[in-house]
């Protein structure tokens, strides 16, 4: 029976063959909700789900999108925004 903390589905099961061919069980955690645009709700593309420890290793620019408002507003909004700005 696996520890009391890995009988919930907080945790993943990931099935792995060993090369002796038997099955063992792996608990990973789950992966994060998709990020969403801050003005629509709409998912954010380009945006990887990874957890915290993995995001810390990508760079910069894989983190979020390289234009204005990227990672915190979808194209569609950011190109409203800089349209309205740039008629004010």
């Amino acid at each position: 029976m696996p520890e009391p903390r890995f009988r919930s589905r907080t945790y993943r099961r990931i099935t792995k063959k060993l090369p002796g061919g038997d099955h063992v069980i792996h608990y990973a955690k789950r992966k994060p909700g998709v990020a969403k645009c801050a003005k629509c709700g709409a998912s954010l593309k380009g945006i990887p789900r990874e957890r915290p420890y993995k995001m810390q290793i990508l760079g910069k620019s894989k983190k979020r999108n390289e234009r204005p408002y990227g990672g915190n507003l979808c194209s569609k909004c950011s190109r409203q925004l800089i349209k309205k700005e740039a008629r004010q």
